[in-house]
């Protein structure tokens, strides 16, 4: 396979059109001919450029609607044809086919107009045939051909260009050639993963997975493991869309948590007023609103100190100077927010290893989406847990309803538990968690486990009982016998929120009726693994 490759010969046809022109022209000065197509040869006639016609090349014109242009042997023989084999190059001389050296092609904006909500007639038209037939024509011939399919390669082809007196490297061109399909790939998945919903096929024999490189990992979650970021394309926001502001790099483990707490904070939106999660490890730590940000922090701080050292911090509002000050009193990872006022980001310019994101919006946490996992030989594919309770929802099982104010409290540790690992218990008083218990085998030892966090915080805050007392509680999945339900009670909490559904739920509420505690059903449980 020959190192050097020479390009006397460039098609260049593109949807997008940035940097064309300054693309051509360095082109044309290293000698080559430039053959192009529609509004891509009309960009470059315009800027003064000589550009011959893919019709004058093919012989026929641009046909239905232009769905017909470049599949054509003149063409597709010119980017496949093997220059080292003599029987191609005669094939290429008995029927008049001119080499092409370098490809230039971006698809049609088939993720854009889906984006948009374009209609399925228009999506269908703007699904781009030529393109990456081309694309895929010339990166299996890269022993001789260039292929560039993103905007952000020229200026390394023309680099080479330049080095090299006219031709490229093997090197880049593997490289490009790599990219190309990965970008037709990408685009396949596109087209597919939409047909799939748009003609309601729930559960598609094939199912392909696409993403777009972000940055190397220093490591994976432990430091013998290589790890790396791409971005799903959905524009969602969240820490794969947002603008680091300072701070070192993002490791694997912050990306996973930061993730979790700005998914856990959007649970909260503008009519809820100031929100703040703190996360460890995945798991809320501290969670609470407030009349402000500030407070709501002081509040999802108070449930669990200890834990929240260390720590990922997410705001669903516009982070403020005095919120950033009560932040910095401790050592925290990561901060993500929809914005940070100037003096904010000063606040923080003062702790350079602490990193500050903002996103611009909130992620819908309504907003249908599909998640995977990897397993041994395969992937599990499901829609990501939108589900949503409202008030109008919740069923009272026990004789004692509870108040408007245990309902706001029961709907908050509602939403919280739905972001704790299984087996899931929030306590909640006062629009704030007071208690989580997370991850474990057994719901019993969840609320073990977060009663006596609240009493480790009463001994730190010098309280005369924990604050579970007069609490809410929420439990992500049913009681499966009334023992769980029984240490709630024990650690003072006095309504609760839970799914129903077991074969014991009469002795569970019989169990919260002689406690004297108010229960309602959701219907819904929110396992999270």
């Amino acid at each position: 396979m020959t190192d050097l490759a020479p390009v006397r010969r460039a098609l260049l046809s593109v949807s997008d059109k940035t940097g064309l022109v300054d693309l051509a022209k360095a082109l044309a000065g290293h000698g080559v001919e430039l053959l192009s197509t529609g509004g891509s040869a009309q960009a470059l006639r315009d800027a003064g450029l000589d550009v011959k016609d893919v019709a004058e090349v093919t012989g026929f014109p641009e046909m239905m609607d232009g769905r017909v242009k470049t599949l054509h042997p003149a063409v597709h023989g010119g980017l496949l044809a093997r220059r080292d084999l003599d029987a191609h190059i005669a094939a290429m001389d008995e029927h008049q086919i001119g080499p092409i050296d370098l490809l230039v092609v971006n698809l049609y904006p088939f993720e854009e107009t889906v984006a948009k909500g374009a209609d399925f007639d228009t999506c269908i038209e703007n699904i781009d045939i030529g393109g990456p037939a081309m694309i895929r024509s010339a990166a299996k011939n890269h022993a001789f051909v260039t292929v560039v399919t993103d905007v952000e390669d020229y200026a390394a082809v023309l680099a080479d260009l330049d080095a090299n007196k006219g031709q490229t490297t093997l090197g880049l061109r593997q490289r490009l050639a790599q990219t190309a399909y990965a970008r037709t790939a990408a685009y396949d998945t596109a087209v597919s993963t939409w047909m799939a919903g748009a003609t309601k096929i729930e559960t598609p024999r094939r199912r392909s997975f696409t993403g777009t490189f972000k940055q190397v990992m220093r490591y994976g979650e432990n430091s013998h493991q290589s790890a790396s970021f791409y971005a799903d394309g959905t524009g969602r926001p969240g820490v794969a869309t947002a603008m680091q502001h300072q701070g070192k790099e993002l490791s694997y483990n912050n990306i996973n948590d930061t993730d979790a707490a700005f998914e856990l904070v959007a649970e909260f939106g503008p009519a809820d007023g100031p929100a703040v999660a703190i996360i460890k490890h995945a798991n809320p730590c501290g969670v609470a609103r407030g009349a402000t940000l500030a407070e709501a922090y002081t509040k999802a701080f108070d449930c669990d100190r200890t834990s929240a050292f260390g720590g990922i911090v997410a705001l669903n509002q516009v982070l403020d100077e005095d919120t950033a000050k009560a932040i910095t009193e401790i050592f925290t990872e990561v901060v993500i927010a929809p914005g940070a006022s100037d003096a904010a980001k000063a606040v923080f310019a003062a702790k350079k290893n602490l990193r500050l994101l903002t996103t611009d919006g909130l992620p819908d946490v309504k907003t249908p989406l599909t998640t995977y996992r990897q397993v041994a030989g395969g992937v599990l594919v499901q829609d990501k847990d939108t589900g949503y309770v409202s008030l109008n929802d919740l069923k009272v099982v026990t004789k004692i309803a509870p108040t408007d104010a245990q309902m706001a409290d029961l709907l908050f540790a509602w939403k919280v538990a739905k972001h704790v690992k299984s087996n899931a218990i929030v306590y909640v008083k006062d629009l704030a968690t007071v208690g989580v218990g997370a991850g474990q085998m057994s719901r019993v030892d969840s609320a073990l486990i977060a009663a006596k966090k609240a009493e480790r915080m009463a001994e730190v805050m010098n309280l005369p009982e924990p604050l579970t007392k007069g609490s809410a509680v929420a439990s992500d999945a049913f009681f499966p016998f009334a023992d769980g339900l029984m240490e709630a009670a024990a650690a003072g909490a006095t309504c609760v929120i839970q799914p129903g559904g077991s074969m014991r739920d009469d002795e569970v509420i019989a169990a919260a009726d002689d406690a004297g505690i108010a229960m309602v059903f959701t219907g819904m449980r929110h396992f999270r693994h």
